[in-house]
């Protein structure tokens, strides 16, 4: 299956662990040059943050199904948000399976 970074964007991501909403998908995050998708991101919590929200990494084997209208993602504990490794990229945020 194929999709777009546009018709991704449209569509909620859904926790099927307890039924939440998690939000739309924000970004895709990707290796470059060698173009390997590693997850999606979508919006946090504010929490004390007035205007600056923290994306939360959701890592592609956490995917389950990307359906017409809706994402659906396993995630047995809580995502953390805004975590990086050294490199930048997105660092271990205790999902299932996750370093």
């Amino acid at each position: 299956m194929e999709t777009s970074y546009r018709e991704l964007k449209c569509k909620f991501v859904v926790n099927v662990s307890d039924g939440r909403n998690l939000g739309k998908t924000s970004d895709i995050v990707f290796t470059y040059p060698e173009g390997r998708v590693l997850g999606i991101a979508v919006p946090g919590k504010n929490g004390l943050r007035l205007f600056k929200r923290e994306d939360v990494f959701i890592s592609l084997h956490n995917v389950v199904k990307i359906g017409a209208d809706v994402v659906l993602v396993d995630l047995k504990t809580r995502p953390c948000e805004g975590k990086r490794d050294e490199r930048g990229g997105p660092g271990g945020c205790g999902f299932d399976g996750a370093p």
